[in-house]
């Protein structure tokens, strides 16, 4: 059967939420067709072992979500590549918006606008700022639900074994290149986990700062100690 969009999601200690994450795709209406590929970066397939669905291709990969994402994308049967984060779901139709932008309106990549699952002013803002940020600069997070022609995706050298940054670095260099990045309206929507963990202004600020260390050249291998701090 000839497949349209393969979805990978990069996943590490994802137990409790990767059911639920393949029962949203699940639900997708769709005119075309798609598949699942679950990366596991625990060297035990510990999230894997979770999975219900028996159509879900498994694998398991070195940690880090470049080398997951290309592990995936090596077994993808698609002529479209969907990254998505295992704390984020797709708004109603996305499939069918990202068919129509790959395949009718001659983008090679894209992503949608992040909408973060918890309420408040502040969320709003971010909400706001990352979809002004993504359509002035066309540099989405991977957050956003990045998706991509797969053949283009292997031309580009695929992503980076970066421990972080990979997402921005792949998008820095569609754009050199000068391939038509989309940026979709509609929203993928992410956990607040993160921001509510580590603090609302904390998060936002490293997130802004390590972005402009990178752009000035810092090393993706030095930043990721302040990520993980």
């Amino acid at each position: 059967m000839k497949i349209d969009i393969s979805i990978v999601l990069p996943v590490l200690n994802e137990e409790k939420k990767i059911n639920s994450a393949i029962q949203a795709l699940d639900a997708q209406a769709f005119d075309g067709s798609f598949e699942i590929i679950v990366v596991d970066g625990h060297s035990k397939g510990t999230t894997l072992k979770q999975i219900a669905k028996k159509q879900i291709i498994k694998l398991i990969s070195l940690p880090g979500r470049g080398r997951q994402m290309n592990a995936g994308a090596g077994k993808a049967k698609g002529s479209i590549l969907l990254f998505l984060h295992c704390d984020s779901f797709l708004p109603a139709g996305a499939l069918n918006a990202i068919l129509n932008v790959i395949k009718q309106q001659g983008a090679v990549a894209g992503a949608f606008d992040l909408a973060i699952d918890a309420d408040g002013f502040v969320f709003r803002m971010i909400e706001k700022t990352a979809s002004i940020r993504s359509r002035l600069t066309k540099i989405p997070y991977g957050d956003q639900a990045v998706f991509i022609r797969k053949d283009y995706f292997f031309d580009m050298g695929q992503y980076a074994p970066y421990p972080i940054m990979e997402d921005v670095d792949l998008m820095k260099r569609i754009k050199i290149k000068g391939g038509k990045i989309h940026i979709l309206k509609l929203q993928a929507i992410t956990s607040a986990r993160r921001w509510q963990k580590e603090g609302l202004l904390y998060c936002t600020l490293r997130n802004w700062t390590l972005l402009t260390l990178f752009f000035l050249g810092i090393k993706p291998e030095t930043l990721v100690k302040f990520y993980k701090s």
